[in-house]
């Protein structure tokens, strides 16, 4: 007999700067596509990380994934690398990537996938929130039938 399928949903929050630029671009092509955020000295966010995993509810421990294991996991693995760090320069996660909340999101799933899947279960989704506005929520590689991806602006 199957048993019932479970979301849960861990949020945890780090601060942190960053510069959006392409190097491939003009000075004036930069400005124009990436307007106050391609500030030489970047700009920062307070970002609020919500991080969803699935999967089946065990008999033997009526967890989809012990929530402690899912927070050691993401202040281990993600805010430790990303809080009060300059996301162009010290995360070597999102090297030679425009680190848009987009890519921000992309990055953080490559890195807790396989961890939480050693834990039994499936990430279902990073929701990466930059500003109370703004926010994206990524689905993994294969997120094409999800639901629709929320397109932000950056300010």
């Amino acid at each position: 007999m199957s048993r019932p399928t479970i979301e849960i949903t861990r949020t945890e929050e780090f601060s942190a700067s960053h510069r959006l630029h392409n190097p491939a671009f003009s000075d004036e092509r930069n400005r124009e596509v990436f307007g106050i955020c391609n500030n030489p000295n970047g700009h920062g966010h307070n970002y609020e990380l919500e991080v969803t995993v699935r999967g089946e509810v065990p008999a033997d421990t009526g967890m989809v994934m012990n929530l402690t294991d899912l927070m050691r996991i993401l202040r281990e693995s993600v805010v430790a690398k990303l809080d009060h760090k300059h996301l162009n320069h010290d995360v070597d996660f999102l090297a030679d990537q425009i680190p848009t909340a987009e890519n921000i999101a992309i990055a953080i799933w490559s890195q807790l996938a396989p961890e939480i899947a050693h834990h039994g279960a499936r990430l279902q989704r990073v929701r990466l929130l930059e500003s109370r506005a703004n926010r994206v929520d990524y689905y993994g590689p294969s997120s094409l039938s999800s639901p629709a991806q929320e397109e932000v602006c950056h300010e």
